[in-house]
C-alpha cells in the first residue's frame, strides 16, 4: 500500500490527515509487516480518523466494529437469520431433518457481521475495531483467531480464511487494560495531543477560513486548558470545533468575552468551565 514512510505522510495529508513521524512510521510498518495496528490515546486525537484516512488512501472499504459493553459474537462475527430459517422449515414440512438442516445452515441464511465481513471477498478492506477497551474481555477471544490467522470458524460451514487480508486498526482509550495476547498480535501506537506547531497546521487545514494569528491563539489557549487539572481536557476535535465556532461568530481576536462565552465548545463539564473561567489568563498565553 505504501512505498515509504514519506509516502504515508504525503498520501495521508492528501486526505486531510496530518500524521506525525511516529504515526507515519507505524502505519508503514503495519502495512509492510501485515500486522494489526493497536492505537491508544485520549478521545478525540484522531485514532478513528487514521483508519478512515488509510481506507481512503487505499481506496478500500472501511468495515467498522463499534465496541461497547455487551457486544457479543452475534454482533461482532455472525449470526443466523432465524426468522428466515423458520420460514424455510415451515415451507419444507415433507422433507427430512437432514435435508432441511443442509439447506438452512447455508450461505443464504448467514448474516455476516464486521469481523467476518472483513475477511471475506477479494476487495481491499480496512477493518476498524473501534474502542476495543469498551468491549467485554470475552470478545478479545474472538479477535485472537481473526488477528492471528485471519480466519473464522463457523461450525456449520467450517473455517473461512481470508483470501486477502484487511488492514486492521484497533483503537483504545485505555479505559481498561487489554490482554497481553491481543497486544502481542499488534504493532502499538500511542497518539497523544500534538505539539503546538502540528496542531496549528491541523487547525489551518480543517478550518481554512481562520487566519494564521487567530489559529495560533486558539492552539495556545487550548494548550493552557490542557495544563489545568480538568475532568476532561479539550481534544484536537474540540480545538477544531472551537476554531469553527470563532469563525462563525466573526471573532478576529481572542478577548475575554468571546473565550468565556464559548468555553462550552471546548469543555464538557460545568466545574471545568468554572475552573477555566477563573484561572485562564489570556495575557499569559
Amino acid at each position: 500500500m505504501f512505498s515509504s514512510v514519506d509516502d504515508v505522510s504525503t498520501r495521508l495529508a492528501a486526505t486531510g490527515y496530518l500524521a506525525s513521524p511516529a504515526v507515519a512510521t507505524t502505519v508503514f510498518l503495519a502495512d509492510r509487516l501485515g500486522k494489526p495496528l493497536l492505537v491508544e490515546g485520549p478521545a478525540g486525537v484522531g485514532k478513528t480518523e487514521l483508519a478512515k484516512a488509510v481506507a481512503e488512501v487505499a481506496q478500500a472499504r472501511l468495515v467498522r466494529l463499534q465496541c461497547y459493553e455487551g457486544v457479543d459474537e452475534s454482533r461482532a462475527l455472525y449470526e443466523w437469520n432465524h426468522a428466515k430459517q423458520l420460514l424455510r422449515i415451515s415451507a419444507g414440512r415433507d422433507e427430512t431433518w437432514d435435508e432441511t438442516r443442509t439447506d438452512i445452515f447455508s450461505e443464504e441464511f448467514l448474516l455476516t457481521r464486521p469481523l467476518l465481513t472483513a475477511i471475506r471477498g477479494d476487495d481491499p478492506k480496512v477493518l476498524l475495531i473501534d474502542e476495543t477497551d469498551k468491549a467485554d474481555v470475552e470478545v478479545e477471544g474472538l479477535l485472537l483467531e481473526v488477528l492471528s490467522d485471519f480466519q473464522v470458524t463457523v461450525p456449520e460451514l467450517g473455517t473461512i480464511t481470508a483470501s486477502r487480508r484487511p488492514f486492521v486498526v484497533l483503537t483504545s482509550n485505555a479505559s481498561r487494560e487489554l490482554s497481553e495476547a491481543l497486544r502481542r498480535r499488534c504493532l502499538f501506537l500511542h497518539i497523544g495531543f500534538p505539539d503546538e506547531e502540528l496542531e496549528r497546521r491541523i487547525v489551518r487545514l480543517k478550518v481554512p477560513g481562520l487566519d494564521e494569528a487567530l489559529a495560533s491563539s486558539v492552539v495556545r489557549v487550548v494548550g493552557a486548558l490542557r495544563a489545568m487539572d480538568l475532568r476532561k481536557v479539550p481534544s484536537v476535535a474540540e480545538t477544531i470545533d472551537w476554531a469553527r465556532t470563532l469563525l462563525a461568530l466573526g471573532a478576529e481576536t481572542l478577548d475575554e468575552s468571546v473565550v468565556h462565552d464559548s468555553l462550552g465548545v471546548l469543555l464538557k463539564h460545568q466545574d471545568d468551565v468554572l475552573k477555566a473561567a477563573a484561572k485562564l489568563d489570556l495575557d499569559a498565553v
